[in-house]
């Protein structure tokens, strides 16, 4: 896909610049808070070249027509509602722009349409040459969760979500799947087990993993934390996540965003400025591997793998790296990569996954062996100590809901 967005990198996106924070300083303000892309974009021209001066890309909305899935009574519709002849039409009609990264073609179908949407996507890619087509997936909890007597359509289309992401993957061809999980709206143990499904079937079919994470909230006396962001964030990235967006940053759905409804910043600014910089600091040598499974190290027992569909490990040993996991037995999500060049150096990106709603944060150690190589550890706030404990074995300290890339050659 050699398009704008440069996906050599990791790319941080929002959800939602709404017109009362588009001035200069509001959309510079953006792009210091660490944000690559703006997603549910409109085809503001003022606005874009403001994007542009600023390095911002945007993923316009209302240029290709709209789908939602919606609660699933649209399902299988969307041929009849949005026929070809329209996205043909919209091809004819736009104008380009060098802030236009993407064509948004929909949120959330249904797997019935998901043999339509594989000619749309394939269209949109080739009738806008500068820009890819965005589709975004239902999370793991659509449908099943909130069906009851009264209720009984599938939002999914599908009778599990396995099948629902083995769907997209046969019908749609691009080289992403994107989905959103709002976490703190649902629960920690369907957030692992939805990355696990999408991880998996991104490495099977050689797609990068894209997510929509929750800066907001769905409750208007709950703010997100920092260290909620950060478990959401490095989680993620222990499966591999190559594009992380955030929502919302003005108004879009639900409490609590990064501008309130004026454009001045909340509380939120800050917190989200400081995470996007620990990303940031281990962006570039976290590309430079690729995820190839993920391990659930100290969870032996623990309630959040209720209905992950994966069993926990006492500790890991890779071939490179030997008995890792935490010193005090803390949960671990540790995600084993290899470099992308094949250059025989590997690495690990690890969350340390104890406390997701900061209830009891600690420090402690990550232990592990890796005979005869060189060791090095990056945490968001640059490279860190690995400590020699003797015998063979490192230690690098963390705390809760810190994400540290280990790296081996």
């Amino acid at each position: 896909m050699n398009k704008r967005m440069d996906r050599n990198r990791l790319n941080i996106g929002v959800y939602h610049l709404k017109p009362y924070a588009r001035t200069e300083a509001h959309i510079k303000d953006l792009a210091d808070c660490g944000i690559d892309f703006v997603v549910c974009m409109d085809n503001d021209r003022p606005a874009l070249d403001l994007f542009h001066k600023y390095g911002v890309g945007a993923i316009v909305s209302g240029i290709a027509p709209k789908w939602w899935g919606g609660f699933g009574d649209n399902a299988g519709k969307l041929a009849e509602t949005n026929p070809m002849e329209t996205y043909e039409a919209a091809a004819k009609a736009f104008s380009d722009h060098p802030a236009i990264w993407g064509i948004d073609v929909g949120d959330e179908p249904s797997a019935l349409d998901f043999p339509y949407y594989g000619r749309v996507m394939d269209y949109v890619d080739r009738a806008f040459p500068n820009q890819f087509p965005y589709l975004n997936l239902y999370p793991n909890y659509a449908s099943v969760s909130q069906n009851n007597a009264q209720e009984t359509v599938n939002q999914l289309g599908t009778a599990t979500y396995d099948e629902h992401i083995q769907k997209y993957c046969e019908n749609v061809p691009v080289d992403y799947i994107c989905y959103d999980f709002y976490l703190y709206s649902i629960n920690v143990t369907k957030h692992y087990e939805n990355l696990r499904v999408v991880a998996d079937a991104c490495r099977n079919t050689g797609r990068s993993m894209w997510i929509v994470l929750q800066v907001n909230s769905n409750k208007p006396a709950e703010w997100m934390s920092e260290n909620n962001l950060r478990f959401q964030a490095y989680t993620s990235m222990a499966f591999g996540a190559e594009n992380i967006i955030w929502a919302c940053y003005t108004a879009g759905w639900w409490h609590n965003q990064v501008l309130d409804g004026e454009g001045n910043k909340t509380q939120q600014y800050d917190k989200l400025k400081k995470i996007n910089a620990e990303i940031r600091t281990l962006a570039d040598e976290y590309m430079k591997y690729r995820r190839v499974s993920t391990h659930f190290v100290g969870f032996e027992g623990h309630p959040h793998m209720a209905a992950v569909q994966q069993e926990a490990i006492p500790s890991l040993s890779t071939g490179v790296f030997f008995d890792v996991k935490a010193d005090n037995g803390a949960p671990l999500v540790v995600g084993e990569m290899v470099n992308r060049n094949a250059d025989g150096s590997v690495a690990l990106m690890v969350c340390a996954a104890d406390d997701p709603h900061e209830q009891d944060p600690k420090e402690y150690n990550i232990t592990f062996r890796a005979p005869d190589r060189c060791v090095r550890a990056l945490g968001g706030d640059g490279y860190k100590t690995v400590t020699h404990l003797g015998g063979g074995v490192y230690a690098v300290a963390v705390k809760s809901n810190e994400g540290v890339l280990i790296m081996a050659r």
